[in-house]
């Protein structure tokens, strides 16, 4: 069977288009945009803190509470989200994005030559000033990372930009039927997004592939999951906090 039969239309409610959808707040794109504007705007205020002189340890809650507000507009809009459904992932596409993260946190662990990133990430420090991590903070972290980061930004890069790209109205875009230039074009600006760019393009074209292939947005979401969850624990067992 071929990649374009194994994948049924993208479901999508009706009157869902973005013309058929008049309130800004109501639309497809926004449900998709607004969780990973929350999770970029903390960046931002965290960014804005430590210009103006508070501690990264001080700013260490942040991170927790950012998750949770991410998590509060998924939940306000989990029912525009028409492509969060299971029933066309198949046990070989979850064999597939497992093995998927697992290459990809490989590489991303041998991509750090000094012109492969942009800048010194300072990263997410949970030792505390006693030199005693902070494990509520590290599950807070790796629950972060692993499930929440993964769902958000997929929603965004994936199913809405990448398909966007290809034709603005996206709900009604096959994932095997995007071109090679909205491939490209998401997947540069998701490196860009990361410290180490060049590692974090190798993963937006490998997460990519991935959902063009299944035709399912859960095969993105669980490669980049076991990307990040597996990172999370080499983080802590070998104390690089600065990969996070």
């Amino acid at each position: 069977m071929t990649a374009q039969q194994d994948q049924p239309p993208t479901p999508h409610r009706a009157g869902s288009t973005e013309a058929d959808t008049p309130g800004f707040f109501s639309r497809p794109s926004t449900a998709r945009i607004l969780p990973f504007a929350t999770y970029m705007a903390f960046i931002a205020i965290a960014d804005l803190l430590e210009r103006l002189g508070v501690t990264a340890e001080q700013l260490r809650w942040l991170y927790p509470v950012k998750t949770i507000a991410v998590v509060a507009v998924l939940l306000a809009y989990r029912r525009h989200y028409s492509e969060l459904g299971w029933r066309t992932l198949r046990a070989r596409h979850i064999v597939q994005a497992v093995l998927v993260g697992i290459v990809v946190l490989v590489l991303w662990l041998n991509l750090g030559a000094s012109w492969m990133q942009v800048g010194v990430s300072a990263g997410y420090n949970p030792t505390g000033a006693d030199g005693r991590i902070d494990w509520l903070l590290v599950a807070c972290r790796i629950a972060g990372a692993a499930l929440v980061v993964p769902v958000m930004e997929e929603l965004f890069w994936r199913s809405f930009l990448m398909r966007w790209l290809e034709r603005h109205d996206f709900l009604h875009v096959y994932p095997a039927s995007v071109g090679i230039k909205a491939l490209a074009v998401t997947s540069i600006l998701f490196g860009i997004e990361h410290n180490l760019w060049l590692a974090g393009i190798v993963a937006g074209i490998a997460y990519s592939v991935v959902y063009m292939r299944s035709g399912n947005l859960w095969s993105a979401i669980l490669a980049h999951a076991t990307t990040n969850g597996l990172l999370g624990v080499w983080v802590v067992a070998t104390a690089s906090w600065t990969y996070w």
